[in-house]
């Protein structure tokens, strides 16, 4: 949180007003304090286990594999949610954009986007927890994945900050819940590989 608190000052302080108005840089300053702050995030999905022995306890437990993926998502889903939950406000306050009319929308473009990309992340975040440089590998094999929803999100956000009309926003929907079916289906289905590997 103080991550993404920290991010969103030195972008808002380093905008000249008087040559970039803060709704041009809005969307972009807001998706990459939430990417950057799940990063940070995901780094500790599986620190806990690692650390403490805890995981190959998790894999004895008398449950599907797929079981113990969707509640370590479930669990990133909502760590994120809370740090955009923080970040969102002081997104309101430091770039004084005004969210009314785009506030239903925005949750639900980062409610989306969020779901994609910690879907990915939290296999990712399994596959590197047995490595020696799990801190590094871990955003290098998943910031490929975090670009087509961050994208899609960054360029819906603008567009509700906008107030354009929901005909224009269809296809970035489509492709941020197409996102979220593909890769929450595939990485619920490879995390048993993942782990007995």
């Amino acid at each position: 949180m103080v991550f993404a608190a920290l991010v969103l000052v030195i972008v808002n302080f380093a905008r000249d007003p008087t040559a970039l108005p803060a709704l041009a840089l809005a969307p972009s300053a807001l998706w990459i304090t939430f990417a950057f702050g799940a990063v940070v995030a995901l780094n500790r999905a599986f620190a806990v286990e690692r650390e403490h022995g805890a995981l190959d306890g998790l894999l004895l437990a008398p449950v599907p594999r797929e079981a113990l993926y969707l509640g370590k998502l479930l669990a990133n889903l909502a760590f994120v949610g809370i740090v955009e939950a923080v970040a969102l406000p002081l997104f309101v306050v430091f770039f004084d954009v005004p969210l009314g009319h785009a506030l239903g929308g925005l949750l639900a473009v980062t409610a989306l986007a969020t779901t994609g990309f910690v879907a990915v992340g939290t296999i990712f975040s399994a596959m590197a927890v047995r490595t020696r440089f799990a801190e590094l590998l871990l955003p290098v094999l998943l910031l490929p994945f975090m670009v087509p929803p961050l994208i899609a999100a960054a360029g819906l956000t603008a567009r509700l900050l906008e107030g354009r009309p929901w005909s224009e926003l269809h296809g970035m929907l489509r492709l941020l819940i197409l996102y979220d079916i593909v890769f929450v289906t595939l990485s619920t289905l490879l995390f048993p590989a993942v782990m007995d590997e």
